[in-house]
């Protein structure tokens, strides 16, 4: 990869990427932060990575900065201090992106990563795999598990409506 090439990437990915670590970590300046951090790691291992692979390489390289961010940042909390309440609702809300927002922020950071690689950023599930480093079965799985607690988190459609 070359000056011109890796300019190409930064242009064509950089929204996806910031995107992306923006909806994972809820703070501007630290997802701009972390999409810094990955297009260092990219410029670094330019002659490694070749051209057609490079969204994939940026893409894994900002999902593991993150990860990282996350075991660095890590606050533990106990089983008590969980709420029953804090995962359902029952007041009547008319905004679902609000709604779906909160609940996608309930997801544990695995299930979270790959809905919003899955559903926000379009990814298959190989690609996914490929990115978090998990395997294809287990990307379905967390998948289906993240959007199972949304269905149950959202309830009745007549309560968001």
């Amino acid at each position: 990869m070359n000056r011109e090439e890796y300019n190409k990437a930064v242009a064509n990915f950089s929204d996806s990427v910031y995107r992306f670590l923006l909806k994972n970590t809820k703070d501007v300046d630290t997802a701009k932060d972390l999409m810094q951090t990955t297009y260092e790691k990219l410029w670094i291992n330019k002659k490694n990575v070749k051209n057609e692979k490079v969204k994939s390489y940026i893409f894994t390289t900002a999902y593991h900065c993150f990860i990282d961010f996350v075991r660095k940042n890590k606050r533990l909390t106990s089983f008590e201090d969980d709420l029953t309440n804090k995962y359902s609702h029952n007041e009547q809300y008319s905004d679902l992106h609000e709604i779906l927002n909160f609940a996608i922020d309930k997801l544990p950071k695995v299930q979270k990563s790959v809905i919003l690689l899955r559903d926000y950023e379009g990814y298959s599930y190989f690609e996914i795999a490929g990115i978090t480093g998990l395997s294809e079965s287990q990307v379905k799985v967390y998948i289906y598990r993240g959007r199972k607690f949304l269905q149950q988190f959202i309830g009745k459609v007549e309560m968001v409506i």
